[in-house]
């Protein structure tokens, strides 16, 4: 295990410039997996500082179904994905009333080991709605009235086969583009045309590994970071063409979370399985562009082996939930100074959980169905409240427009978190 400290440090500037909103996005929006920059972190402020035991003010809840996908809310409506006896849906609904506006079919059902039903979570873009199934049914639908555009089987298409445990990469929209994990033996991501439904551009090979892509300017570089079964990779979002890569396998090719940028230049990936974690630094080298490995905990005393869940980012520390054992069932919530790697405390057996950061607390969401609000504090894990509002949930909870969205495997319900 080595673990050496990253030479750039961040900077005040640096963590306002990574949790700046874009600025053609509404800061109530939650358009995608893990929010506006696929980072967990939500721009809102005013929101609650405390609840009773009996939780936030509910402002409805109605009955969905079977599912893992989480939820994206964009333009007074909340969307996600479920399936009943018979098919997949996408779903949407009024964020005010919870009136259900439309409902779509966009596959037959999934049945798989892990759980039944679609994992991923839909991408709102341009009065688009963008979904991708269990099975791996790439779909385009209207956001305004849910009607089906287009859709392509990306294993079938690409000479492939769905990922062992379910295809979990939601998709993200860039420049035009609808791009996805599709790992394929000849297409380890690949993207298409929204408005034509082209296939653009593949890159790589080999397994999907459950994560979800994230666009990053990393060393002045935009690019597309992948995190598959053999491990990280930069991408040019508009062509494909390979920048970097790091080799990262891991134990049942579960690489989940989703990379963290870190400053401008150096990238977190982390892995179960008693895997670990490394930091990368990114640079431009002549033409080209450099990878290399600046820190790393590995093995069965990592301080980072993030299963599924990915880690938010907060004044310089980085709050995580680290499991131990091979897919084993002891999950601790941890919280690492970004500057010099130093575990500034741990709550050991905290729970397998999901969580966002948001006006200064983290929004956890727990596999029991409870929803924790605990202080974003480096000294020390400071809960403010608990309670349990839903059933089993895998699903982080989601915040817009001062209202808190979570869904288990029967329901869907919305809470006023506003002060």
């Amino acid at each position: 295990m080595s673990r050496r400290a990253i030479p750039v440090l961040l900077t005040p500037f640096t963590l306002i410039a990574l949790t700046a909103l874009p600025a053609q996005l509404n800061a109530e929006d939650w358009p995608q997996f893990l929010g506006p920059q696929r980072n967990g972190v939500s721009a809102e402020t005013g929101l609650l500082r405390d609840f009773p035991a009996a939780g936030p003010k509910e402002l409805w809840r109605k009955p969905l179904g079977v599912g893992m996908s989480s939820i994206a809310v964009s333009e007074g409506l909340a969307v996600t994905l479920f399936q009943d006896s018979s098919s997949q849906y996408v779903a949407a609904f009024d964020t005010k009333s919870g009136t259900q506006k439309w409902k779509t079919a966009v596959a037959p059902t999934f049945e798989n080991a892990m759980g039944n039903g679609p994992r991923a979570t839909p991408t709102i873009a341009d009065g688009m709605v963008h979904v991708f199934t269990g099975e791996g049914i790439l779909a385009q639908l209207q956001l305004a009235d849910g009607k089906l555009i287009r859709t392509v089987n990306v294993p079938q298409s690409l000479g492939g086969r769905p990922a062992e445990y379910g295809v979990a990469c939601s998709p993200l929209v860039s420049d035009g583009l609808v791009i996805v994990q599709a790992g394929c033996p000849r297409a380890a991501t690949a993207a298409w045309n929204i408005s034509s439904g082209e296939l653009a551009w593949t890159a790589g090979a080999g397994n999907a590994g459950y994560s979800s892509p994230l666009l990053a300017t990393l060393a002045g570089i935009p690019q597309l970071v992948v995190f598959n079964a053999g491990g990280a990779a930069g991408l040019n979002p508009k062509s494909g063409k390979m920048l970097w890569n790091f080799p990262f396998p891991t134990e049942y090719d579960c690489n989940t979370a989703t990379p963290v940028q870190l400053s401008r230049d150096t990238l977190l990936i982390s892995a179960g399985e008693n895997h670990g974690s490394v930091i990368l630094q990114i640079s431009a080298a002549g033409a080209g562009v450099a990878v290399k490995s600046v820190w790393s905990s590995l093995g069965t005393d990592s301080q980072l082996r993030a299963e599924w869940q990915t880690p938010v980012i907060h004044d310089g520390c980085l709050y995580a939930l680290d499991n131990q054992g091979s897919a084993g069932p002891i999950t601790n919530l941890v919280c690492i100074r970004i500057a010099d790697q130093k575990t500034l405390w741990k709550k050991n057996r905290f729970g397998k959980s999901n969580m966002i950061l948001a006006d200064g607390h983290l929004w956890i969401t727990t596999m029991k169905g409870e929803l924790i609000l605990a202080a974003a504090d480096p000294t020390e894990y400071r809960e403010i409240a608990r309670c349990t509002l839903i059933e089993t949930t895998r699903q982080a909870p989601v915040i817009s427009d001062g209202r808190l969205f979570l869904r288990d495997d029967k329901e869907l319900i919305c809470l006023d978190v506003k002060q």
